[in-house]
């Protein structure tokens, strides 16, 4: 994780587009300036990154399962539980199952382990529109190769 940054996820571990499944693991940092204000002597990592990380995760699955012809842009999260903390150093699997989609939307459910054990969980929802642009769509690629994402697994749009 790059916490300042918005990177939530470390790697992809597993896409199985049969299942419209996809894991990635999440290893929080020892340290970042998100934890000097969350909290001063007892950092945690904040609930909504947690949600960002499962929204991110989601991301890669539907952007995987369109080949990555369009972007999938969060619009909302349902049934969104916190269940534990989680604190610095801490390694954490995110698992994400696409449940719902359309022309220009998507519904995913998505939660995150911690030695398997559930600590948070989200139904999340996406606006899948058109890359913005050429450049945004080879950021994206890019970012996608260092989060090892297997390409050779992609849906043909």
């Amino acid at each position: 994780m790059r916490l300042e940054y918005f990177q939530m996820i470390t790697r992809v571990v597993e896409f199985d587009a049969d299942k419209k499944t996809l894991v990635a693991a999440a290893d929080v940092p020892a340290e970042s300036p998100v934890f000097e204000g969350h909290f001063p002597g007892y950092p945690l990592l904040p609930g909504v990154l947690m949600i960002e990380a499962m929204a991110q995760t989601s991301g890669w699955l539907i952007l995987g399962l369109n080949g990555l012809t369009a972007m999938p842009f969060l619009v909302g999260t349902n049934t969104t539980k916190m269940r534990d903390f989680v604190k610095p150093s801490t390694p954490l699997m995110v698992h994400a199952e696409l449940i719902g989609d359309g022309s220009s939307y998507a519904v995913t459910k998505a939660f995150i382990t911690r030695e398997g054990k559930r600590v948070a969980e989200a139904e999340i929802k996406f606006a899948v529109k058109t890359f913005p642009d050429p450049k945004f769509a080879a950021m994206i690629r890019e970012w996608g190769e260092r989060l090892q994402f297997p390409f050779e697994k992609l849906v043909a749009a």
